[in-house]
């Protein structure tokens, strides 16, 4: 097993051959990746398989078995989005901005890789290739630390995108794992700022609080979604039953969930009943304030704590507010800057609230769980980050490069 240092080192040698590789090359590399995740989708399932069972021994939450769970479709949905990076315009080497000012300089802003890219996540092994995809496009080596529910899936899953780059002439060492799931390895990779550029956590609140507040080397947030679906006076009823169905139970253990849902007082007698029926399909727990619970008698009493929590499970939270201006403070007050969405047949309703709600993807008449790399087009995502510095929302190639200023002289000086 490599160590940290050993680990760091190989990744700052592959990444003067990343950052000059051409696009034609770089794509070569990411179809032979996506065909090899397919041919060994029976090797990827059976380590996916020691993984599994470990987790339900464990007694795992069933939307962390789901996160973790590998299936053959998965794996295709993994390959898939390796074939769309692959078609995808190559960032690299793009001019984002061409002047030339007073003293005759000729000055280009150029976009290139941000270096070595660090990953922390949890039991989505799903994650490795996506990372894999993302970075090695924009000429980023990256070394991986899954968490130990996933650590045979991830070891797979590395072993056969080595084993691409080893055929395509590349350096097996762009992705690496570190097998070591310790804490304190964790931890000593946090300040590993002589090699790792970059850190990007991708977990539950409490793995991202731990990086940001632990890491010596400069983190994106990725961050906890407690997504709101406001329904307003003016919304189509039946359209918001659907949208928040999906919302919520498409997958429950994923980050654009619905967890949060705010009704306006006007609607809440006819349509709450209505989602409650649908929602019950689920089992899905409804926990509401005074006001929703005379709409459903038989949802649970909410409490406070209830307005800022990410359930990652079958439990929605619900708040009637009187006016559309309510409702955006209380998504502002306890929204995690991740998705939000109106349902509303208003159009001004619906500016105010695209103009006003402060997140990264902020929906009309649409379900949160389109927020992701793969939805919005890019391929796949390195995360969702809630932050406002450099990324924002679904990382995708663009994310994971920064830029420099080429300048052309003849001759000059400064006096």
């Amino acid at each position: 097993m490599a160590t940290l240092e050993q680990i760091g080192q190989r990744a700052k040698e592959a990444e003067p051959f990343l950052r000059v590789m051409d696009r034609e090359h770089k794509d070569q590399v990411l179809l032979r990746a996506a065909e090899y995740l397919v041919k060994e989708t029976d090797f990827i399932l059976k380590a996916n398989g020691a993984d599994m069972e470990k987790g339900r021994k464990r007694g795992m939450k069933e939307s962390l078995l789901d996160r973790l769970n590998l299936t053959a479709e998965r794996i295709e949905g993994m390959a898939e989005g390796l074939r769309q990076i692959a078609a995808l315009p190559d960032p690299i080497g793009e001019v984002t901005a061409d002047w030339v000012p007073e003293n005759g300089l000729r000055i280009k802003r150029v976009r290139v890789p941000l270096g070595v890219i660090g990953i922390i996540y949890e039991a989505r092994p799903n994650v490795t290739a996506d990372a894999f995809g993302l970075c090695f496009k924009t000429g980023n080596p990256v070394v991986l630390r899954g968490g130990s529910d996933a650590i045979h899936s991830n070891m797979a899953i590395v072993e056969v995108l080595q084993k691409a780059l080893g055929d395509c002439g590349c350096p097996e060492c762009s992705i690496q794992l570190i097998e070591d799931t310790s804490r304190d390895t964790a931890s000593a990779f946090m300040k590993l700022n002589q090699y790792i550029d970059v850190l990007i956590p991708r977990g539950s609140a409490g793995l991202i609080s731990t990086v940001v507040n632990n890491s010596t080397i400069p983190v994106i947030e990725t961050g906890s979604g407690n997504c709101h679906v406001y329904v307003d006076e003016d919304a189509d009823l039946q359209m918001a039953v659907n949208i928040v169905y999906n919302a919520k139970t498409q997958r429950i253990g994923v980050c654009n969930a619905c967890e949060s849902l705010v009704v306006h007082r006007k609607i809440k007698d006819a349509f709450l009943p209505m989602l409650a029926e649908k929602l019950s399909e689920k089992k899905v727990e409804l926990r509401g304030d005074e006001a929703a619970r005379e709409a459903v008698p038989s949802m649970t009493p909410a409490t406070p704590a209830d307005w800022g929590t990410e359930y990652l499970d079958y439990i929605l939270s619900v708040k009637t507010v009187d006016s559309l201006e309510e409702a955006i403070a209380h998504i502002n007050r306890y929204n995690t800057g991740h998705s939000e969405a109106i349902i509303t047949e208003n159009k001004e309703h619906a500016e105010k609230f695209l103009q006003e709600v402060d997140a990264a993807a902020v929906y009309v008449n649409a379900s949160t769980r389109f927020t992701d790399g793969f939805e919005f087009g890019f391929g796949a995502e390195i995360g969702i980050s809630t932050q406002k510095l450099h990324a924002r929302g679904p990382m995708g190639l663009e994310a994971l490069t920064s830029y420099k200023y080429e300048i052309y002289g003849n001759g000059q000086v400064r006096g």
